[in-house]
């Protein structure tokens, strides 16, 4: 198993992080990892999506759990391994939250595929959380 985590704090409410996560066909406002995504629902337990990314390599994914307003998962699986991310929000001291995103990689390839692939995909976490708190904060 391969795994990463990356969290930022901050003063903005968590139900405006989540109407921002909530709303998936926008991504492509804030995330500049996508540029293009298409989605077959809302965020909830089943919906499926396909993010394209700079490269042009599109992936498919599957939410997979949704607790409104503090969580949901999403799951690409390619057959020998699968990503799993988890996006959180986590109430902290004095009125702030806690905006985490988890990658899981698992499955019988992910010790080999995990070093490569893993850091690919969390990269720009760090990014990402950012551009999420500035845009959720206007």
């Amino acid at each position: 198993m391969w795994e990463y985590e990356h969290s930022i704090e901050t003063s903005v409410p968590a139900t405006a992080l989540w109407d921002r996560w909530s709303d998936i066909a926008t991504w492509t406002e804030w995330n500049a990892g996508i540029v293009g995504i298409e989605v077959d629902g809302p965020l909830a337990p089943g919906t499926t999506f396909t993010m394209t990314p700079p490269d042009g390599d599109a992936v498919r994914m599957t939410i997979s759990e949704v607790v409104a307003g503090e969580r949901f998962t999403d799951v690409m699986d390619a057959g020998d391994f699968v990503v799993t991310t988890v996006h959180r929000l986590e109430p902290v001291a004095a009125g702030r939250t806690r905006v985490v995103y988890r990658t899981e990689i698992t499955g019988p390839a992910a010790d080999q595929v995990g070093p490569e692939l893993g850091p690919a995909i969390t990269a720009d976490f760090p990014d990402v959380l950012a551009a999420l708190v500035a845009v959720a904060a206007v």
